[in-house]
């Protein structure tokens, strides 16, 4: 059993990467806090955490209670989906009413004038964080029950197979939300901001309005 093991993390870690990397709501939000260099550790913690919580109950067969009882993910999609559809609002409303001075410089690449409050900034961009991973139906759908099944076929290399899901979860996610530094020359621009923001916009409408439509 010992020399399966490897092979079931890599299979893991391989399976975690291909449900990960894609454009969601989540991903679009690490982003923008990478770009801001803001709150990147907690919310990168937040991702990472969740994912590995989810997927440990996934691998322990709470998929099967999921499976057993759809309103839950039914109301969970309702939530979600306005959620992401409010957040969205709110990310095209930058758009077009930029705050004044929004652009990142050398000695303020933390600050976004659009959400930067004294001592809420980080805390709002926690719950947003919070509110993004446990009201996406998707994620539940990716990790309990799609990782968690896969990993039942492992049989008792099931575990090796889930710890290999959730360090791909934590290394997308620490890449995206710190690698988003290199650009922050770029967005030293507002019009770069706009065009970011228009990509949140776009994509958090969409993710609601597909789980809404799906709930």
């Amino acid at each position: 059993m010992t020399h399966g093991i490897i092979p079931a993390g890599l299979a893991g870690f391989g399976t975690g990467l291909s449900l990960i990397v894609a454009i969601g709501a989540q991903n679009a939000f690490v982003l923008r806090q990478g770009v801001r260099r803001h709150s990147v550790l907690a919310v990168v913690a937040i991702c990472a955490v969740s994912d590995a919580a989810l997927i440990a109950l996934g691998v322990a067969g709470v998929g099967a209670f999921v499976t057993a009882w759809p309103p839950a993910l039914t109301l969970v999609g309702l939530v979600g989906g306005a959620f992401l559809i409010c957040y969205g609002f709110l990310a095209a409303r930058r758009v077009l009413r930029p705050a004044p001075g929004a652009a990142l410089t050398a000695e303020g690449a933390g600050t976004d004038p659009a959400t930067a409050r004294a001592g809420v900034s980080t805390r709002r961009a926690v719950l947003t964080c919070l509110a993004m991973t446990w009201l996406n139906p998707h994620v539940y759908l990716d990790t309990v029950l799609l990782v968690g099944s896969l990993a039942a076929d492992r049989g008792d290399l099931r575990w090796a197979f889930g710890i290999g899901a959730a360090l791909a979860s934590l290394t997308w996610f620490g890449a995206l939300g710190y690698g988003a530094r290199l650009l922050s020359g770029l967005f030293a621009r507002p019009s770069a901001w706009r065009v970011l923001d228009g990509f949140v916009a776009a994509t958090m409408v969409t993710m609601g309005g597909l789980l809404l439509a799906r709930a």
